[in-house]
């Protein structure tokens, strides 16, 4: 397998695990310690990892070359009654992965926006991968479709009767398992494909100052 490739898979995992912990840790911030009594407040991958969902389904999605990607580790405990913002606790927990996702990219945008021609190619190309990635799991993750952080959100803007509503959905489409999450969400990602193709590469460009192409040499299908 060609080395950027097995970059993109370890820079997946990593960057799905730092998401999950960036939950605990709001989590503790407000006053929740599930999270680190139960060990997951760390970067060890090992407690994070869910054998299907962060590396098989990832894997094989590469693999196939797809034209979209999703992951997740096993999700990160904590106790929506600990949280002391009792209004919008569940929200910001929510939003501490993706926000995280964001901040990742802006980061390793700005490297690969002024390092190149200083840095070297190499180091460029794996930094816009981090990004790329990291945009991915930012866009993918505030879907308003459970269990994805979009949805708490979602629900936390919604008026009391629509709350209730989508928390009948909610518990509707998890009770289905895996399998059936896994499927609606092909088949959303099928429908919405290309627009989120086209916010991906919008924010790309605009943090790293580069077209998505310079991904093309290494990992060809990432250019659809």
């Amino acid at each position: 397998m060609d080395p950027l490739v097995i970059f993109f898979i370890v820079a997946l995992i990593f960057s799905i695990i730092i998401h999950e912990v960036s939950h605990g840790f709001a989590a503790a911030m407000l006053g929740d310690p599930t999270a680190r009594l139960q060990g997951r407040l760390t970067l060890n991958p090992i407690p994070h990892i869910d054998l299907l969902g962060t590396i098989i389904v990832p894997a094989l999605l590469i693999l196939m070359q797809t034209p979209f990607l999703f992951g997740w580790a096993k999700p990160v405990p904590y106790n929506p009654y600990n949280l002391k913002n009792q209004k919008w606790g569940e929200a910001i927990v929510a939003a501490a992965g993706p926000g995280v996702n964001i901040l990742i990219a802006l980061v390793f945008g700005l490297i690969a926006r002024f390092g190149v021609g200083v840095l070297p190619d190499n180091f460029v190309v794996l930094a816009t991968v981090i990004v790329f990635i990291n945009i991915l799991l930012a866009i993918f993750n505030l879907l308003p479709f459970p269990p994805l952080d979009g949805s708490k959100l979602l629900k936390s803007l919604l008026p009391f009767r629509a709350n209730m509503a989508f928390q009948r959905f909610e518990a509707f489409i998890v009770g289905g398992g895996v399998l059936m999450m896994i499927l609606v969400l092909f088949l959303i990602l099928n429908i919405i494909g290309p627009y989120i193709g086209a916010a991906m590469t919008g924010v790309f460009q605009l943090i790293t100052g580069l077209p998505v192409g310079v991904l093309c040499d290494g990992i060809p299908w990432m250019c659809g």
